[in-house]
């Protein structure tokens, strides 16, 4: 049988024709398409779909309940001075603590104050303060050794700080209210026989409270039974008051007139102007 020229030079140009398209499709397949590996000859009975597994449907997960503070100032018997009274009413009546237990410092009297979330006073006690007067820190003392800190640099900063528990270097408990400053709450060390840390704390007044590096001295008593637990669970608030600038230049809030009587939430409160959010 014979074949024109004309088919045979179809025929290669049809084969010419497929090879191209070859080279291009393949290329594009190969990195368009993801790539299976060939699979083993099995059993067709090894090869069935398997069942859609049961799945039991989740329970639903329990809420919360919603925490209810209902907010009063209760001084427990204590008739503190009257820029703490100040400070006090006006935590709990805005609720600047939100759902936290707080502490107010009073240096000028050097006494602390301890309350509970609602308002109400949990433990008070003598404290020992910074040797220096001031309500500011000096920048950088955080970083100096004791041994570089002036006398005139041994300042308890005044102001508003969220506290909580740790250690220092000599791996002693602390509540940090200052970090950066290395300002903590801590029990009195009655290390140095001289500075009468433990004589200092027992007298009945104030004058001579003043000898620390910035720190909080607080009877070892106190710390253990009142303050460390209470910062256990969760930060706290720490309110330490000034003792030269005007409390209303640390603590401006004081003079804005606001009364929250319950707090729902972390950030809904009720007030006796209706229902806010702060």
């Amino acid at each position: 049988m014979m074949i024109s020229r004309d088919v045979t030079e179809g025929l290669k140009q049809g084969v010419l024709v497929g090879a191209v398209v070859l080279a291009v499709v393949v290329p594009l397949r190969h990195h368009l398409l993801p790539q299976r590996s060939a699979a083993p000859a099995m059993d067709a009975a090894l090869t069935a779909p398997a069942p859609p597994a049961v799945v039991a449907p989740a329970a639903p997960k329990a809420m919360p309940d919603p925490v209810v503070i209902h907010r009063r100032l209760d001084w427990n018997g204590e008739t503190p001075g009257k820029d703490v009274r100040r400070l006090a009413q006006w935590v709990v009546d805005s609720a600047d603590n939100g759902v936290q237990h707080f502490v107010i410092l009073d240096k000028r009297n050097a006494r602390v104050y301890v309350f509970d979330p609602s308002g109400k006073l949990t433990g008070a006690s003598p404290v020992l303060l910074g040797f220096a007067a001031g309500d500011d820190t000096v920048p950088g003392i955080g970083e100096k050794a004791i041994a570089d800190v002036k006398p005139q640099e041994r300042t308890t900063p005044a102001g508003r700080f969220t506290a909580a528990r740790g250690v220092n270097a000599m791996q002693e408990d602390v509540i940090w209210v200052d970090y950066d400053a290395a300002v903590s709450m801590h029990r009195v060390r009655a290390i140095n026989p001289k500075e009468r840390r433990l004589e200092r704390l027992a007298t009945p007044t104030a004058s001579d409270n003043r000898i620390s590096y910035g720190c909080i001295n607080v009877p070892v008593s106190f710390f253990n039974s009142v303050l460390w637990p209470l910062f256990q669970a969760q930060a706290g608030v720490v309110y330490v008051l000034p003792e030269i600038k005007p409390l209303t230049q640390v603590f401006p809030g004081v003079e804005t007139p606001y009364h929250v009587v319950s707090l729902r939430s972390p950030g809904d409160f009720v007030s006796d102007r209706g229902f806010a959010t702060v």
